[in-house]
Formats: C-alpha cells, sequence, structure tokens
C-alpha cells in the first residue's frame, strides 16, 4: 500500500487535513468518502490503493448514511458488482426519497 494521500484529494475528505490521515487507520472514512463523492480519476486512485476485496468489506460492513440514492446503486451494482446482496438503503443513503401515495 502506498503511504501517500494526494492533495488533489483534499475537496473529497473535505472533514479531515490530508496531511493528517492515515491509509491504514482511516480506510473506513477514506474509501466511503472516495466513494461517495469521487469521479472516475479518485476510484481509480482508490483501486490503486486498497484491494477490492477491502473496499468490498468496507462498503459491506461500515456504511456510512453519506450516498445519494444513485450514486449508491452506481457503486454497489455498479463499481463493487453486488447487485445481488440486499442491502438496507436507510444505513447509506442520505436523502431517501419518500414515496407519495
Amino acid at each position: 500500500m502506498k503511504n501517500k494521500i494526494p492533495q488533489s484529494l483534499q475537496p473529497f475528505l473535505w472533514s479531515a487535513k490530508i496531511k493528517d490521515l492515515d491509509l491504514k487507520r482511516d480506510k473506513v472514512f477514506i474509501v466511503n468518502q472516495i466513494l461517495a463523492f469521487g469521479g472516475l480519476k479518485e476510484l481509480k486512485w482508490l483501486f490503486n490503493i486498497y484491494p477490492k476485496t477491502t473496499i468490498k468489506q468496507i462498503f459491506l460492513n461500515h456504511p456510512i448514511k453519506t450516498y445519494r440514492v444513485a450514486t449508491f446503486n452506481f457503486i454497489k451494482e455498479i463499481i463493487l458488482e453486488l447487485e445481488s446482496k440486499k442491502l438496507t438503503k436507510e444505513k447509506y443513503v442520505i436523502n431517501i426519497p419518500r414515496v407519495i401515495r
């Protein structure tokens, strides 16, 4: 695992200073923030730093309620290939639209 977080990721990790983050200690925060808010360039960096199995494990076992519906579905089904997993959206999605009846 490489030891440095690029300064270009600061906008995606806004609640902490890059220099204070540790790739091992803070991996749950880093992975969820990049999955939820990063673009393709940031996702590529993430998958170069952590194995896909680690990213999946963090996504499944340490949900953070920060995702938008479309982002959650994209990450779950396309990026992490977890379409068969039944996940509770309320644990991940910040604003779940209510169905008007």
